[in-house]
């Protein structure tokens, strides 16, 4: 299985919103995403400059039922 590699927030939401997910509202330095079929929301952290940690990203990779190889080839 691929390493995940580090991005940004921006990267992660870009590849978020390709698969089908927009972006609802954001509160704080919270974006909050909806998809459009299923209604499953995420949070994505957004603090510019830094990059998201690997265990999160894959963390919301799952909530979101998106294969790693999917993520890749979306990035």
């Amino acid at each position: 299985m691929p390493r995940l590699p580090t991005i940004t927030a921006k990267q992660l939401i870009s590849v978020l919103q390709k698969s089908g997910f927009y972006k609802d509202r954001q509160v704080g330095s919270h974006v909050i995403l909806v998809h459009y079929e299923t209604d499953k929301t995420l949070s994505v952290p957004v603090h510019p400059g830094k990059t998201l940690g690997r265990g999160l990203v894959a963390a919301l990779l799952k909530d979101a039922a998106i294969s790693r190889e999917e993520f890749l080839r979306l990035l």
